[in-house]
């Protein structure tokens, strides 16, 4: 019987090294994608502040809580509108920063790794024959 593949980073293969590249690179897209989506909130949230500082207080209105429809009155709800648009920058904040280190722990790992990022494009006028689809892509290449 063969033994497994030893867990140091020097016995991994390249697939092996791969597959954590694209992992971290997913990890990395995500913390993106989140922080795109709290900007997004944080933008919704001043315009209907906005709007509701125009508004009579006692005047009711509805809020989302966790996918429940809510009804309150605008005084109730502007504080909690206020809190929450105070609180969407320091997480952003934390965020940026763990996007960051992501990004310090790409570089690393592909220093680690020896591993080169090659983007393939279609020569002018060579290979015309080939589609759009494969004109363009990108090898990954690690060292042994």
């Amino acid at each position: 019987m063969s033994k497994p593949a030893p867990k140091s980073g020097k016995g991994k293969t390249n697939e092996e090294i791969f597959a954590n590249f694209q992992e971290l690179r997913g990890e990395q897209r995500l913390l993106a994608n989140k922080l795109s989506e709290l900007g997004m909130d944080l933008n919704e949230h001043k315009i209907v502040i906005e709007t509701l500082r125009g508004v009579e207080e006692s005047r009711k209105c509805f809020r989302m809580v966790g996918g429940v429809l809510v009804e309150r009155t605008v005084a109730e709800i502007l504080p909690e509108l206020l809190n929450n648009c105070e609180q969407l920058p320091r997480a952003m904040r934390a965020l940026e920063e763990q996007l960051a280190r992501k990004g310090a722990d790409i570089n690393q790992y592909i220093q680690s790794h020896d591993i080169r990022v090659q983007r393939v494009d279609k020569p002018d006028g060579a290979g015309a024959e080939r589609d759009d689809a494969t004109a363009k892509s990108n090898v990954l290449v690690a060292s042994a």
